[in-house]
């Protein structure tokens, strides 16, 4: 599989990683924060299993390519190799703590792309360690999440000679900012959400810096202060940098990209008056405060300050736009001759589109479905109408935001959707309708322009049917639901919303679920996982369609939960794209389970490569697909 790491950089908080660990000595040091997030470059590689070998090439960012390098998949072999130092030894030292840990045989790894510079601050190394920790662990399938990915990159480093920080593996959540609290040996981590767009410029300053000295006069300070400088170092890496994190954190999600560029300026200004004195040989940086203070560019940012350790190596400066983006890059790299990076900090998609499959024939309804499809039986609404379900599905994605549908449909029932969405009634029927219905005629003509109609051309599955959407949704988010589902929320918030909402939080593939007696297991798609939120947030680690009860006990417990319940798939999902690319090798391959192309394998595949988190949607689904479950949802869905 292609896998794809980006780069790290510290927009807030540098050094208070570190700081915040000396809490186990002195618990009155306040706790240390950083806002880091992934950049725009990274590591890009395809990797493949292979019998009993780490086996590596990488094309690096000048251009040479290293490699083809390999050492056998034994412990003292990897733990000799990390402790040597060099590019290798981090993809040596990562593997050494996942065959610690684990049941694993040998990896390949080719890096075919990098556009990650090497030493500038950008955290290089630690993209290297997740790479090869994320390989492991989705070649292998190693269920671990991706804070279980970013430990084992950070112990595999550790192995090594490179003096990394705790912050540095953070590029592990991908190119989104998050907000990570350090305390003692206790790292917490909150992702968090750009309300706006932030036009970064990250500045190679072609200068030298040792950041072993850095490290070495500002740890000096630890954990007790000797002087007023040291007074003043755990000042600014304590309240002070607790303030200015805070602070940054409500800029971005604000989407206020000026506060932002005036709370880098002032922490640059901060970190000159109480860390520069700590070690006046590194923290003076002519270089830095040269381009910082450059009087061409000033008319184009909001502000700047340096990256990760500090010195002569990187700047970061937050332009005001892309066009001013743009001309403060000209500028430098004409005037100054130094490198610059476009880094853009952009809000998550918004999910605005819906699939709903409505293509199957509804054998369990026969004879009622040789007259009238199943998604159009009627169900009465809690508004007093009788509405076919599509409708009633229609209408709840439409309330959640959605303002896109498209419906899945048997090549031969398009004119039918068609007619019943897009053609309005006969003068003479309408004017017999009292007024509501008038109304609500309207309001049909207005779904109708939102709805696309796409045929399944043949009927051969969920995952078929679904496929079928592909060209439609392009490269966006989608939210999916059943035709022949019914969701009612306990809450104000709908099912629907309630999937969406942490989809948005998290940008990252999400399945709602529902807690099932294990009577009812074998009806389902399963799932199991860790929670992020007891009770409410999984990280999901398996899927398996309609599990038998003796594999559910042994492979699909869940903690927290009684012993004779289980997770199952509640039947609303908001995906990436990815998940085509899934289906269409499924389906190429002709891979077919009961005659048919499943949902489910595509499903957990992109579980493998991407994540898959869990929602447990407080509400309920009424599954009208059987002739006893119709029943129910027609006495109990209006309630």
């Amino acid at each position: 599989m292609d896998l794809f790491v980006p780069g790290r950089i510290c927009l807030l908080g540098e050094h208070s990683d570190w700081a915040g660990g000396y809490r186990r000595i002195n618990s009155a040091l306040e706790k240390g924060y950083t806002i880091i997030s992934g950049t725009n470059q990274g590591i890009y590689a395809t990797v493949e299993s292979h019998p009993n070998k780490l086996v590596l090439t990488s094309e690096l960012y000048d251009g040479r390519v290293l490699g083809p390098y390999e050492i056998s998949m034994e412990k003292q072999a990897l733990l000799d190799e990390a402790e040597k130092g060099g590019f290798f030894s981090y993809a040596a030292g990562v593997a050494y703590v996942i065959l610690t840990n684990y049941h694993v045989k040998g990896l390949s790894i080719r890096s075919y792309k990098m556009d990650l510079p090497l030493k500038k601050g950008l955290s290089s190394s630690a993209a290297f360690c997740v790479l090869v920790a994320r390989a492991f662990n989705r070649i292998y399938d190693l269920k671990m999440t991706i804070r279980g990915e970013m430990e084992a990159a950070y112990q595999g480093e550790l192995t090594t000679p490179s003096r990394c920080g705790r912050m540095d593996q953070g590029c592990a959540f991908g190119t989104r900012p998050i907000l990570m609290e350090y305390d003692r040996d206790i790292l917490n981590v909150k992702e968090l959400n750009a309300g706006g767009d932030f036009y970064f410029i990250i500045v190679d300053l072609n200068a030298e810096k040792d950041t072993k000295e850095i490290l070495q006069k500002l740890n000096q300070h630890y954990p007790f202060p000797d002087s007023e400088i040291g007074k003043g170092v755990q000042h600014y890496l304590g309240p002070l940098n607790k303030q200015i994190v805070m602070d940054g954190m409500k800029a971005i999600e604000e989407g206020s990209a000026e506060k932002l560029g005036a709370i880098l300026s002032k922490a640059q200004e901060m970190f000159d008056k109480y860390l520069k004195p700590a070690c006046l040989s590194q923290l003076t940086a002519p270089k830095l405060h040269l381009v910082l203070n450059y009087p061409a560019i000033q008319p184009y940012i909001y502000g700047g300050k340096g990256v990760g350790s500090q010195g002569d190596g990187t700047a970061q400066l937050l332009a005001k736009g892309p066009a001013e983006q743009e001309k403060v890059i000209q500028i430098l790299e004409t005037e100054l001759d130094v490198k610059c990076l476009r880094f853009h900090l952009s809000p998550p998609k918004v999910v605005k589109k819906a699939v709903i499959t409505a293509g199957g024939f509804g054998s369990p309804l026969y004879p009622a479905t040789k007259t009238l499809k199943k998604e159009l039986f009627p169900i009465l609404d809690r508004d007093g109408l009788m509405k076919p379900i599509i409708l009633v599905i229609i209408e709840e994605a439409l309330a959640a935001g959605i303002e896109e549908i498209c419906l899945v449909v048997d090549k031969n029932d398009v004119e039918f959707f068609n007619d019943f969405f897009n053609q309005p009634l006969s003068p003479y029927h309408l004017n017999h309708l009292p007024n509501k219905f008038k109304e609500y005629t309207r309001y049909l003509e207005e779904i109708g322009r939102k709805i696309s109609i796409i045929p399944q051309e043949s009927q051969e599955g969920f995952g078929h049917a679904v496929f079928c959407a592909r060209e439609w949704i392009k490269n966006e988010p989608f939210l999916l639901m059943l035709g022949d589902h019914l969701y009612r929320s306990n809450t104000a918030v709908s099912c629907a919303k309630q999937v969406l909402n942490i989809y948005h939080r998290h940008s990252k593939n999400v399945i709602g679920l529902k807690t099932t007696p294990a009577t009812e297991l074998s009806k389902y798609g399963a799932v199991t996982g860790t929670w992020i939120e007891p009770g409410k947030e999984l990280n999901i680690t398996e899927i398996f369609e309609k599990p038998s009860l003796d594999y559910a006990k042994n492979n699909l417990r869940v903690e927290n939960l009684a012993e004779n319940e289980f997770l199952t798939i509640f039947g609303l999902y908001v995906l990436q794209p990815a998940i085509f690319g899934f289906l269409e090798e499924i389906i190429k391959n002709n891979l077919r389970d009961h005659g048919e192309f499943q949902f489910t394998p595509a499903l957990d595949k992109v579980r493998q490569l991407d994540g898959i988190y869990g929602v447990v949607v407080d509400g309920q689904r009424f599954d009208t697909g059987m002739p006893e479950a119709y029943l129910n949802a027609m006495i109990e869905f209006r309630k």
